[in-house]
């Protein structure tokens, strides 16, 4: 059995990103670790913080994950302008990588991680804790010698159809900071799906732990209420599938062998 370390930037991103991966890795007996940069609140450590951190541990009991690790940032925000850091802590995108990467690497050795997910080069929809993610989870993996980095994505070209889709149908969904042509990853970049619609109830039901967004006003917030209230089946055809883009060389080892499944044969085999 393998141990894997998911790494997020916030608090329900463990659950809209990778929830059912986790779900089936754990499921099928492999370890799994969460570990977020931020506790996914602009201010100072008061209300929100403790709040979305609760939120995430009862995702991850959902989830079937072992542990729970902040690394003890704040939320960056994702507008244009970047706050100053709370007195208490900094910034994700204002902190060191390297500090950052350091704390990531203790997490890997510690648990002696077989396999590292992250996010992609665009970090996802280009949110800049996200893309910070991307970068601070490649040089822990080096720091701590892991040799499997699977970076979570979506196809591009599924994120341009449902947007057109949400516009053509009129739906009260905000989607002004998602650039569809260059967010995500085309899907000649990406290496690896997870199928997992035997574990779309338990990503429902861990998205639905994140409670401050699910009755929030966020842009996500009204796709999360009307996700959760799906019936499984339909989530699963939904959100059942999970893409990841092999960031360490696609003739590295599966660890986690018949979760991962291979899109296409690297060159000169396997």
């Amino acid at each position: 059995m393998a141990t894997l370390v998911a790494f997020h930037a916030h608090p329900d991103d463990e659950a809209l990103m990778t929830g059912g991966t986790l779900a089936r890795a754990a499921a099928e007996g492999h370890r799994v670790v969460i570990v977020v940069a931020t506790d996914g609140t602009m201010d100072a450590v008061g209300p929100g913080g403790p709040v979305r951190l609760e939120e995430l541990r009862a995702s991850a009991a959902v989830l079937g994950a072992a542990r729970v690790v902040h690394l003890g940032y704040a939320d960056s925000g994702n507008g244009k302008e970047l706050y100053p850091d709370p007195p208490d802590r900094k910034r994700f995108v204002s902190a060191d990588s390297r500090t950052a990467a350091e704390r990531l690497a203790a997490v890997l050795r510690e648990e002696r991680a077989d396999l590292l997910l992250s996010y992609d080069a665009n970090g996802g929809y280009g949110h800049r804790d996200h893309v910070r993610v991307h970068e601070v989870g490649r040089l822990a993996a080096a720091l701590a010698g892991v040799d499997r980095v699977l970076e979570a994505t979506i196809p591009r070209d599924l994120v341009v159809r449902t947007l057109k889709l949400v516009d053509r149908l009129r739906l009260p969904v905000r989607h002004d900071a998602v650039a569809p042509h260059t967010a995500y990853s085309p899907r000649t970049a990406i290496t690896h799906a997870v199928d997992a619609r035997r574990f779309a109830r338990q990503k429902q039901q861990a998205m639905a732990t994140h409670r401050s967004q699910v009755r929030g006003t966020g842009r996500l917030a009204p796709v999360m209420r009307a996700l959760i209230r799906l019936p499984a089946p339909v989530f699963g055809l939904l959100l059942g599938r999970e893409w990841f883009v092999d960031a360490t060389g696609a003739c590295a080892p599966d660890v986690v062998s018949g979760i991962f499944q291979p899109l296409r044969r690297p060159t000169g085999g396997r």
